[in-house]
């Protein structure tokens, strides 16, 4: 299991891209535009800077639903290998069949 502080961070980081994800797409439209002045563009990458750094999607970071593993996670299934199997012996995963011998 992991910590909560470290759960409850991520899922902090989830409203936050939540909240600004709009705002932060109209500025980095406006960044890209090629046609608006270099001034317009600057100041659009500095109010884009302003915004909380949790705020990016790329910070989110993928974490089993079951326990909370941040590493071997299943992105199909978001748990983790061992949540998994453990699952999986248990028959509580549709069409997985856990072989053993």
């Amino acid at each position: 299991m992991a910590k909560t502080s470290s759960i409850e961070k991520n899922n902090k980081r989830r409203k936050l891209v939540d909240l600004y994800a709009a705002k932060r797409k109209a500025l980095k439209a406006i960044i890209m535009n090629q046609d608006l002045p270099l001034e317009d563009r600057f100041r659009a990458q500095l109010k884009l800077a302003a915004m909380p750094r949790n705020s990016a999607r790329n910070r989110i970071r993928n974490r089993c639903e079951v326990t909370g593993r941040p590493r071997a996670y299943y992105r199909k299934l978001k748990m983790s290998r061992i949540a998994l199997r453990e699952l999986g012996s248990l028959g509580l995963v549709p069409g997985l069949v856990k072989s053993s011998w």
